[in-house]
């Protein structure tokens, strides 16, 4: 996998990535575009939601939305390295299991997250979950 990231102006980079597809990073307090920590928790959480999202639809269950909010704290030396991290899943469907959505989100946590087992080695990720009935 390669990837590039150019310099544009001020503290404001353009990545783009071996498929060709681009992001705006802005490194001075994510004025204009997400800054690269907050591209980090931007991508945790995605990594995150395709593995719960295909578990539970391999397991049967009908979830119609999933959304996880992603609570980090920061060390306050330099480097501003993550300390934790904490992914709160809202999953929303019909007759959702929770012993289902329980699983989901450990084997992405413990097996499947790329990003999550990445950032393990270095930072406290917790996660815990919520089902919400859809009528």
């Amino acid at each position: 996998m390669q990837a590039q990231v150019k310099w544009i102006a001020d503290e404001k980079f353009i990545g783009t990535s071996e498929s060709g597809h681009s992001v705006i990073f802005d490194a001075n307090g994510g004025q204009h575009a997400p800054s690269p920590l907050e591209n980090i928790l931007l991508s945790l959480g995605c990594c995150s939601s395709v593995d719960v999202v295909s578990i539970l639809k391999k397991s049967r269950q009908k979830v119609i939305d999933c959304v996880v909010e992603i609570n980090a704290n920061r060390v306050d030396t330099v480097p501003r390295l993550f300390s934790d991290i904490h992914l709160h899943f809202v999953i929303s469907g019909y007759d959702v299991s929770d012993k289902q959505v329980a699983r989901a989100v450990e084997l992405s946590a413990d097996k499947y997250c790329s990003v999550a087992l990445m950032l393990n080695k270095a930072v406290k990720i917790t996660h815990d979950y919520e089902v919400i009935a859809a009528e």
